[in-house]
């Protein structure tokens, strides 16, 4: 998608989900939907006005280190280390409850020349190789921290993010929320109050539409339209006729 636009057009959205079964996702327009299809809309216009954000909400903790041996989203080893096991390390007991506790410590991901850092989900282990598989590429080189879950902060994202987008323009008219598939089931009972969250800030008017996804879509900076994929966040697009 950035190659095919130059980075000259805001690219958004998210990646086709089948809640948590984690089996196989469809996808179509105007036919049946089938596995392995994208569907893109786009919307141009003076009068239109875009707005979108992304944030996770997640605390890092421990020591930055380097990925040092991956292949694409398969994780081999940290600062030369087996991957798998220094990430029980700080674990604790949650090591016990592997994979399933793995939704709660996901690993922040920075490249050489990216200020901005991503989140990557932990889809898989496997104790024979000592590999973790993440919902996303895991480059040789990109430097990455632990993270863990803060439930208030993970909500207080929603209203972070629709705050960012009112900064820089006026209260939108529609509002797309997609919410990784994760922070539905970390935040359980309380998934419904990162939209409540959402609508106290952007306002009652506003209508409000969206999905739990297996990766959101949305620039990770305001200092490119380069698109970036993310895990465990809320993105928020939203339009605005002018």
């Amino acid at each position: 998608l950035n190659h095919s636009e130059a980075n000259e057009v805001l690219i958004t959205g998210g990646l086709a989900g089948d809640a948590d079964r984690f089996q196989q996702t469809f996808a179509g327009l105007n036919a049946i939907p089938q596995p392995g299809k994208i569907v893109a809309i786009g919307f141009y216009g003076e009068a239109l006005q875009v707005g979108s954000g992304s944030l996770g909400g997640w605390d890092e903790f421990g020591p930055e280190r380097e990925i040092t041996a991956s292949d694409k989203n398969i994780l081999h080893a940290i600062d030369h280390k087996n991957a798998l096991e220094l990430y029980k390390e700080y674990l604790g007991p949650f090591k016990n409850e592997l994979p399933g506790s793995a939704l709660l410590f996901p690993l922040s991901i920075s490249g050489e020349n990216q200020d901005q850092k991503l989140v990557r989900t932990i889809l898989s282990i496997d104790e024979a190789s000592g590999t973790m598989t993440f919902a996303g590429n895991m480059p040789v080189g990109s430097k990455v921290r632990l993270m863990k879950a803060n439930f208030d902060k993970i909500i207080d994202a929603s209203a972070n993010v629709a705050k960012q987008i009112l900064d820089k323009q006026d209260a939108p008219e529609v509002a797309i929320l997609i919410s990784c598939v994760g922070r539905k089931l970390i935040l359980r009972d309380r998934a419904y109050e990162e939209i409540v969250a959402a609508r106290q800030i952007m306002g009652e008017d506003v209508i409000i539409s969206g999905f739990y996804s297996y990766g959101e879509i949305s620039p990770a900076t305001d200092l490119t339209l380069a698109c970036e994929l993310h895990n465990q966040t809320m993105t928020i697009t939203t339009f605005r006729e002018i």
